[in-house]
Order: C-alpha cells, then sequence, then structure tokens
C-alpha cells in the first residue's frame, strides 16, 4: 500500500453486480428461516438445557436416534444437516454422559452404529412431549389452514434445496 487508506464508500460492493438490487436481510428468505430456526429451537432449548443439561445440538442427535436407532454419526448429519463436528462433539457429550451407545458394525469396524441407552431413551421421553407442547403453542398463531399450507411449503422448499445440491 502507498499509505493512503481507502474509504469503505469507495469500494466496490462484494459479490454484487454492479446495477443489482442491495440485499435485504429482513425479506431475504434464507436468512428468515435460519433466524426463525435458531429463536424456535433457543425458546425450546433453554427448558430442556436447564432441567437436563442438553444442546441443541444434542436433543436433535437424540430425536433422530429415538426415531431412526442404529445410525451411523455420518448418517445423523445428513439427517439432521448439522455439520459432522456439530454432530461428533454432541454425540461424545451424549456418549459421555451415557445417554448414547456406541457399537461397531461387525461387518465394517469402521462404522459406528450409535442408539439411545435407556438413560437417553428416558430422557428423551420427557424432553419430546415438551417439544410438541411448544410447537402446539407456536403453530397456535396459525389456522389449521395455515398450518397445512405451511407444511405444503416447507416440504416444497426443502424439496427444491435438495435439488439444488445436486447441480
Amino acid at each position: 500500500m502507498n499509505g493512503t487508506k481507502e474509504k469503505a464508500a469507495d469500494l466496490p460492493p462484494a459479490g454484487l453486480p454492479p446495477a443489482g438490487p442491495p440485499l435485504q436481510l429482513d425479506r431475504f428468505i434464507p436468512y428468515r428461516l435460519s433466524v426463525l430456526t435458531n429463536t424456535v429451537s433457543m425458546v425450546i432449548a433453554s427448558a430442556y438445557e436447564r432441567e437436563f443439561g442438553l444442546s441443541i445440538p444434542q436433543w436433535r442427535v437424540m430425536a433422530v436416534l429415538a426415531q431412526s436407532p442404529e445410525l451411523s454419526a455420518i448418517e445423523v448429519a445428513e439427517r439432521t444437516a448439522m455439520d459432522k463436528v456439530a454432530v461428533s462433539r454432541a454425540l461424545q457429550g451424549l456418549i459421555d454422559s451415557k445417554r448414547v451407545l456406541r457399537a461397531f458394525d461387525k461387518g465394517d469396524r469402521r462404522r459406528s452404529i450409535l442408539r439411545l441407552s435407556a438413560a437417553g431413551q428416558a430422557v428423551y421421553t420427557r424432553v419430546a412431549p415438551m417439544a410438541l407442547r411448544y410447537e402446539a403453542e407456536l403453530l397456535g398463531a396459525l389456522s389449521p389452514e395455515d398450518q397445512r399450507t405451511l407444511d405444503d411449503l416447507l416440504t416444497r422448499l426443502m424439496e427444491q434445496a435438495k435439488s439444488m445440491q445436486t447441480r
């Protein structure tokens, strides 16, 4: 550099075409969905974190294993759309607290098989009704017809997002 500082106003906008419209986060659907997801998760998470010492990733892992026991860590990551490191940390905490059991596939010793322990199942059976009550309260803001529409829209958006991943 020659000792002069550029002002931010003098720099071209990063990643935007010169004449493109500005990104308005409060109208940008991916941002809004992310904020909504985080807000919803944090409200219920405070209850199960306080009572059971569970983090959001740990609860997600437990919920997936309760529905689909004997998955590998990679399969849990795929079903939760969480990154492998977050799943690994969540699993380690759940294994350390004896809420998840890990065995190894007899055919492939590199593949671990995960399932809830009796203690993990007991926690799940207490947290799941809390989660369902919270969901019901949240959805209470919508009419039954709006709830069906939301479900349909979320399904369609998920299918579209998945199709975009394969491009």
